[in-house]
């Protein structure tokens, strides 16, 4: 269950970070959802003298409306009504940068409108007339303006799949490299961009703001040994996320489900952090992505500078009874404390699905010794009679590749884990 002040400081953050002055918030309790109006009459008239107090121009209702009910309710306060649905689309609209960005969001919005289109408003009960002499009454506007959406949906879906498509071949070309992939994903505001910028120096945009970053990024991540990988960081979730912007943003989040490691991170000093986390949960079930059992799948704590020094401890301990299979590392990307750690971890588990080989070598073949420390990670090599002996871990993408030019024996062979 939700903590109510803070589903109400979420709505308020969500309203602000498309600049939105918020005069008032008020959380209302409803016995029974009116089918008209969603609240009841009594309240809808008590917002009415809110709304004339406070000269406002728009209302944001912080659930699902009906095209109905937000049409009643528009009549009823006199001003532009937008549900939760609304109001995260707006959010996506501005957010959006990039062309996948931009028509993934457009799309949402078209089905969303689309959606609208029923008896919501009455300019769209004209007729137009028909053509020629015998046209007759013609399409309705309705119908005009619901054909129109429906072509421009078609066109998005179209121009979307052709992403999909380089999306996929950029996807192969890091496979062949071989690049593992790590993804950070969590609900928004847990601070994913500012771990993202730590971890990789980059300098992705990172406030203190409601779906700061919308569209995906990716940069090279080192890992302690030398290893490289790539991190991608994906779109914050919500609870409640519009239906329409999780089947639009399924390309997106395909990053997602081909990362070799997810990092789940949290805002731990949230007072509402175990609700965030379950939402988070659902949306990576929706993928096919198992987190209760998931190797792949890493719980990163964020925010501990917030707590005092012996909350920390307290934390930690908390964080080490969890099970195996939900493993959690305690870390503050504002200050950089229990990065290292994680880093590490994210090597092990990068490790744990890769081949290891012993390779013999001939100390006078410079180019093989190149590829092998190009394309491996080397644990051993020793020097014998002109030989170096040498044990490397390697991607399965290259395994075959070394144990046909090395004759290299196979030491372990875990097969990956894409649970």
């Amino acid at each position: 269950m939700r903590n109510t002040d803070a589903r109400l400081d979420e709505i308020v953050g969500l309203a602000r970070a498309i600049d939105l002055t918020v005069v008032e918030a008020l959380a209302v309790p409803i016995g029974e959802i009116r089918p008209a109006t969603y609240l009841g009459k009594g309240k809808v008239e008590e917002i009415v003298g809110l709304i004339a107090g406070h000269g406002a121009e728009l209302a944001i209702v912080d659930c699902a409306l009906s095209p109905i009910q937000q049409r009643n309710l528009e009549k009823a306060w006199g001003i532009k009504v937008l549900d939760r649905t609304g109001l995260i689309l707006e959010i996506f609209g501005r957010r959006a940068k990039t062309r996948e960005g931009a028509l993934q969001v457009e799309l949402a919005h078209l089905n969303y409108q689309r959606s609208r289109l029923v008896r919501s408003w009455t300019h769209l009960e004209r007729q137009r007339g028909g053509f020629g002499f015998l046209g007759g009454p013609g399409e309705t506007q309705i119908e005009a303006d619901r054909r129109l959406i429906g072509e421009r949906i078609v066109k998005l879906e179209n121009e979307l799949k052709k992403v999909q498509a380089t999306r996929r071949l950029h996807r192969a070309g890091r496979q062949r490299v071989p690049y593992r992939v790590v993804a950070l994903v969590g609900y928004t505001n847990a601070g994913k961009s500012t771990l993202f910028n730590r971890l990789t120096r980059a300098d992705v945009q990172a406030a203190d703001m409601l779906f700061a970053t919308l569209d995906p990024t990716l940069r090279a991540l080192t890992l302690p040994h030398g290893g490289k990988a790539m991190l991608s960081d994906t779109v914050g979730f919500i609870s409640n996320l519009p239906t329409q912007l999780v089947a639009a943003f399924r390309a997106t989040l395909e990053e997602v489900l081909e990362a070799d490691v997810i990092l789940h991170v949290r805002d731990i000093s949230h007072e509402d952090a175990e609700a965030q986390q379950h939402d988070v949960d659902i949306v990576l079930r929706q993928l096919g992505i198992d987190v209760d059992g998931g190797a792949r799948v890493i719980e990163v704590w964020n925010k501990i500078d917030r707590f005092a020094p012996e909350q920390r401890a307290h934390l930690r301990n908390v964080a080490a009874r969890q099970p195996a299979d939900r493993r959690c590392y305690l870390v503050s990307a504002e200050t950089g404390e229990g990065i290292d750690e994680l880093l590490a971890a994210i090597e092990n588990r990068l490790a744990e699905s890769r081949a290891v080989l012993d390779v013999t070598c001939d100390a006078s073949d410079g180019e093989g010794i190149s590829w092998l420390h190009r394309n491996s990670e080397v644990l051993e090599k020793n020097l014998i009679d002109g030989t170096y002996h040498m044990r490397v871990r390697i991607d399965h993408t290259r395994r075959d590749v070394a144990v046909k030019r090395f004759g290299a024996v196979v030491v372990s062979d875990p097969e990956p884990d894409r649970s």
